[in-house]
């Protein structure tokens, strides 16, 4: 019982930072409708910001300083997300939520590098909190003492919000803005004053989240990702735009942390998810939250309509093709090794644009299907012994398989819900990976998954996955434009309309979800001999943000986007990454500009201005007449 006890105080003193970060998240998306992925950066920047701090006051101000430290952090935090929301976010409200998702993990980028460069690769442990560096006793077991403040900040902090939002003007405006932003701005309150308020309260508080962790835990360079997926799933099961929701969940999360890795230590990370999970199939606005209003979203100028491509075009992509083919002829072994991923990358990015621009549904968590394809390879190959045909055959039937089934889950959603639920599926597959040891090897992977002997050549290999690749983007395309693609893009845009002339919507959405998971099976198959190992990374939130950023990057609504995307941001990613230790910074920026710059996408943009330009010869020739 007094181990019990102990667990659970544990448990109370983290969901303090996990409430803090997820309420301000909350806060955010409650407002602005844009799901931030640079809110783990602002957390992290809290950390190192606490760290400087307390080293530079408390040698004048002693344990004074390190209490001054943490507010100044936060508020140095707050203001830097003000500048974000007035220099990026502010330009991309009208643009679709999907552009404005793509600059918030370009920003992730930038703000990692800007940490590398102000305070170093090294981990940074702060000072024990004077006042609060001891131990007291509690049911014969010692609690440290900053645990119990940890504890106590979470429910005043609580309060003081409630107390915001609740007796001033201010915090009407906004609670008002979360249930209708529109009728707000009709009413005549800035908006603009109004949502840098809120990103500035909502960044000060995952500042101060990360900024109380210095006693706790050593600032470093990954605690942007590694708390975005817990504070993504508070979020989630508490309710996006709560923020008495975000503390239940918190609290929840985090004793499910404290006595899982105890009970269940096979499957601790599983459970987090698994709720996550759970919460949004059963009561996707989670916990305390509100359901969304009609149009609250933010889906910027319609799209053109996806039309067969002309004989021109159908010309310069055989062009490209053959001299894709005859690449071997002029590179060597490193540059086939580069182009051979590009193309694997292509394929991924190709089969996230099926669903999402054809589909219209919203995926975080597309790596699963990469990866389970990637698993299917490298288990056939190291434990049954499988040539590479027979593996590489099992690659797109178990990316097919796994979004079979958690498709009939996800199909049933739309939105930032459907979104938010295949990142908690992708983020299962991961800790599946990741904790059973006996089958997929955990953190140290499956090794010594390479081609065979006719394919180990870095030409043969290339031109496979070339083939490969090839014929399943232009079966892709057939499936576009079949009967199938129409009614699935029937489905996307008016399900009523597609309903009554007798189309079955949701299960015309599972079978394209299916589709689509097994054309990334196939590239994760493919991914798998290419690096001739896998690791649980290939699950991961940031190879799905990847897939992500090449689909936007080329725009959603063109089928030729996702394989420029691909070209140009794993090509620059790795030329990059062999010229500068900082190359995520430029890549980040990069990918902020297109999202400022062209909002539809390379591919997108260009398109429209050709039909720009075919428009306004006949507008000309209409005025003349008239």
């Amino acid at each position: 019982m007094d181990f019990v006890a102990v667990q659970f105080l544990t448990g109370l003193a983290s969901a303090c930072a996990l409430f803090l970060v997820a309420c301000g998240l909350s806060i955010i998306f409650g407002v602005t409708r844009i799901v931030n992925f640079a809110h783990g950066s602002f957390f992290m920047v809290g950390a190192y910001g606490a760290y400087s701090l307390s080293g530079a006051l408390m040698p004048l101000l002693g344990g004074l300083g390190f209490w001054l430290a943490l507010p100044l952090a936060a508020l140095g935090v707050g203001l830097l997300g003000a500048l974000v929301e007035v220099a990026v976010l502010r330009r991309l409200y009208r643009s679709h939520e999907l552009f404005q998702l793509l600059a918030t993990f370009g920003l992730v980028l930038v703000i990692k590098d800007a940490a590398l460069i102000t305070w170093g690769p090294q981990d940074l442990l702060g000072p024990r909190a004077p006042g609060a560096a001891g131990a007291v006793t509690v049911l014969g077991e010692q609690i440290p003492e900053y645990d119990l403040v940890l504890i106590a900040l979470g429910p005043l902090v609580l309060a003081g919000l409630w107390l915001l939002f609740h007796r001033t003007r201010w915090g009407v405006l906004v609670r008002a803005a979360t249930q209708d932003r529109e009728m707000v701005g009709a009413l005549g309150v800035d908006q603009k004053k109004l949502f840098t308020g809120v990103v500035f309260l909502g960044s000060a508080l995952a500042g101060l989240g990360g900024a109380v962790q210095i006693p706790r835990e050593a600032a470093n360079l990954n605690m942007d990702l590694n708390i975005i997926a817990e504070v993504f799933a508070v979020t989630v099961v508490g309710g996006m735009g709560s923020i008495a929701g975000p503390f239940l969940a918190a609290l929840l999360v985090a004793q499910l942390n404290a006595f899982g890795i105890l009970i269940l230590p096979e499957i601790s990370i599983v459970l987090l998810f698994l709720v996550m999970a759970v919460v949004l199939v059963l009561r996707p606005q989670g916990l305390l939250g509100r359901k969304e209003l009609a149009g609250s979203a933010t889906h910027g100028a319609p799209e053109s309509p996806l039309r067969p491509e002309g004989w021109t075009l159908g010309l310069i992509g055989l062009a490209v093709l053959l001299a894709l083919a005859a690449l071997p002829l002029v590179a060597g072994g490193y540059q086939l090794s580069v182009a051979s991923e590009i193309l694997i990358f292509a394929l991924f990015a190709a089969s996230l644009q099926f669903i999402m621009g054809v589909g219209g549904m919203i995926s975080f968590g597309h790596a699963a299907y990469l990866g389970l394809g990637a698993y299917a390879v490298a288990l056939s190959v190291t434990h049954w012994h499988a040539p590479m045909t027979g593996a590489l055959a099992l690659a797109p039937v178990a990316g097919a398989l796994g979004a079979l089934v958690f498709g009939w889950f996800c199909v049933r959603l739309s939105g930032v819900y459907l979104a938010m639920l295949t990142l908690a599926f992708a983020q299962i597959a991961w800790a599946v990976a990741f904790q059973w040891v006996g089958l997929t090897g955990g953190d140290n992977g499956l090794l010594g998954i390479w081609p065979a002997a006719w394919a180990s050549a870095p030409a043969a290999f290339y031109w496979l996955t070339l083939g490969l690749v090839a014929a399943a983007v232009l079966l892709l395309r057939r499936i576009v434009f079949a009967p199938f693609g129409y009614g699935l893009r029937a489905s996307r845009d008016s399900t009523l309309r597609a309903e009554a002339v007798g189309i079955h919507t949701r299960r015309q959405r599972w079978y394209g979800f299916t589709l689509a998971g097994a054309f990334a099976g196939l590239a994760g198959g493919l991914y798998a001999f290419a690096k001739g190992s896998v690791f649980p990374e290939v699950l991961s939130i940031p190879m799905s943000l990847d897939a992500l950023v090449m689909v936007l990057l080329g725009g959603v609504q063109t089928l030729a986007g996702p394989l420029v995307g691909a070209a140009v941001f794993d090509g620059l990613q790795t030329w990059l990454m062999s010229e500068t230790d900082y190359w995520r910074a430029i890549v980040g920026a990069g990918v902020v500009a297109l999202c400022v710059a062209f909002p539809r996408g390379l591919v997108g943009n260009l398109r429209a201005l050709q039909e720009s330009r075919r428009d306004t010869p006949a507008v000309s020739e209409e005025g003349a007449s008239g």
